[in-house]
């Protein structure tokens, strides 16, 4: 088909950081003092794409949720999530096939309709609890691995680290390779 095979996957952060290991002076355990009062958090959204004959892409999108605000979603709406994959069109430059997991934004009726006005995308569902075959997960795993510890004071800071270590992992193809990799799943044309 010439298409573009994307597997698409979001995940958010809070201000608290994720639990990791250190090193620390004998007798001495380290501390780090957190500031994470309220539910302010940075939702991200995440493509990876990949076509035979082409480096691998990472495509992102974040977007902030600064605290409780009735009737408004804390995450991604329908309307973000077109946003993204229109981005996605129009830097691969051709037809694209999504796969993506069951999210109630997913499978919305407003998602539906939004997909089918879109004639150069075709959406394949995963089978339900099966992340190990989407490789945005290991975006994911790979980015908290690298907040693991450090303290944000703000949203901005910590939104400005996650723009930074995501737009690191897109200059690195082999990454992006060794994610797709890591699901087990045969790729190459038949």
């Amino acid at each position: 088909m010439g298409a573009w095979l994307c597997f698409e996957d979001e995940a958010g952060q809070g201000l608290r950081p994720p639990k990791g290991r250190t090193w620390g002076r004998r007798g001495r355990t380290p501390v780090v003092h957190v500031t994470a009062h309220g539910t302010k958090r940075v939702s991200m959204a995440g493509l990876i794409c990949t076509k035979v004959g082409h480096r691998p892409r990472l495509i992102y999108c974040i977007h902030l949720d600064r605290g409780p605000a009735k009737g408004r979603r804390k995450g991604f709406t329908e309307t973000d999530y077109a946003r993204l994959l229109d981005a996605a069109h129009q830097q691969l430059g051709g037809p694209i096939i999504l796969v993506w997991d069951n999210l109630n934004t997913h499978v919305s009726r407003t998602m539906r309709e939004m997909i089918a006005a879109r004639l150069w995308l075709t959406v394949y569902q995963l089978p339900p609890y099966a992340p190990e075959f989407n490789p945005v997960e290991g975006v994911w795993s790979h980015l908290k691995r690298s907040l693991a510890n450090l303290t944000k004071r703000s949203l901005d800071q910590l939104t400005a680290l996650v723009k930074t270590r995501l737009k690191r992992m897109q200059y690195r193809p082999r990454l992006i390779e060794g994610l797709i990799a890591k699901t087990g799943l045969n790729l190459q044309p038949p």
